[in-house]
């Protein structure tokens, strides 16, 4: 019954924060200098009687109350507008160009977490010695190294030195999976070695906790193998507090999606959200903004769940 009223009580404090996320974007946008009548003419030499009907006939001399309460009423309905550029419905938009996004992110996850398990387990096993010395300035590089830096050396090197990935460009799983999967790599990696770097000392850390117990030590005594201690009990504790920290970087991951695939050239979000910015194209930065911090949020909240569900002291008082 705790868990379920903790779960209940995150899932009702989303309702406060859309809300507080949708009136920030709101606001930002309202003090944007863009004008949103002039980006729709984009320099046709717009009569002043064109610029005021079009903003009377978009809504944009109402009141501001007026504005954002429209503003959250269609989004509840799941209306982000339309391109005052294109004509076009910014939720088309969206829904095109979200899954690619997803697809980046959720490959630049399993990388991290893939990548942070082994170095953060063998650094944390090997305590003090050679690998353990090694893996955590490996770690401390990769936390400081930007996301771009490693996708303009991934490019140099793997790309253009080697050949073996192409350097820009997007190829739909369903034309060619071997060609998805090589538009996709470099950019998914790029994008988590920073998440990477940082899970990897959070889980050591936390490992080597754990490892100091009296339970392991326990363990250890009754002649239970070291493979069977670490992946049984000391893995499982210990992983309690990664993933806090993990969901804290999808949010991240989400973010620097957009920096990535306008390097890549990848039709996601991000670059569809740079498009719009030079554009003016304010409908439609909205749009992507929203769309971005929904799922952060979402993606907080799947984070809580399992949170839940790994910490034992939880389901102990359940």
């Amino acid at each position: 019954m705790i868990i379920l009223r903790m779960l209940l009580g995150r899932i009702l404090s989303l309702v406060p924060l859309l809300l507080g996320v949708t009136l920030f974007v709101f606001i930002v946008m309202r003090f944007s200098p863009v004008d949103p009548a002039l980006a729709a003419f984009d320099g046709a030499n717009a009569t002043a009687e064109q610029l005021e009907r079009f903003r009377r006939e978009n809504g944009l001399l109402d009141p501001w109350p007026v504005q954002y309460g429209r503003f959250v009423w269609n989004l509840m309905h799941g209306d982000f507008g339309v391109s005052v550029i294109t004509k076009q419905s910014v939720g088309d938009t969206i829904t095109t160009a979200l899954p690619l996004t997803l697809q980046l992110t959720l490959m630049g996850v399993v990388i991290a977490i893939v990548v942070s398990l082994l170095l953060g387990i063998t650094s944390a096993v090997f305590r003090d010695r050679w690998p353990d010395q090694v893996i955590r300035i490996v770690s401390l590089a990769g936390v400081a190294a930007p996301a771009f830096w490693i996708a303009l050396l991934l490019v140099q090197w793997l790309a253009v030195g080697e050949g073996l990935f192409p350097s820009s460009g997007y190829v739909s799983p369903q034309d060619s999976f071997s060609g998805w999967l090589n538009s996709m790599t470099l950019p998914a990696i790029a994008l988590a070695m920073p998440v990477a770097a940082q899970l990897t000392r959070v889980i050591r850390t936390s490992m080597v906790e754990e490892l100091d117990k009296d339970y392991v030590r326990t363990a250890r005594g009754g002649g239970l193998p070291p493979i069977v201690v670490v992946g049984r009990n000391v893995l499982r504790n210990a992983l309690v507090t990664p993933l806090t920290v993990l969901g804290l970087r999808v949010g991240y991951l989400l973010g620097g999606a957009v920096v990535i695939e306008t390097m890549f050239a990848l039709p996601g979000l991000g670059q569809n959200m740079i498009q719009a910015v030079n554009d003016g194209d304010t409908s439609k930065v909205q749009g992507f903004v929203i769309t971005i911090a929904i799922g952060f949020v979402l993606v907080n909240l799947i984070v809580d769940i399992l949170y839940v569900i790994a910490n034992p002291r939880l389901r102990s008082h359940s």
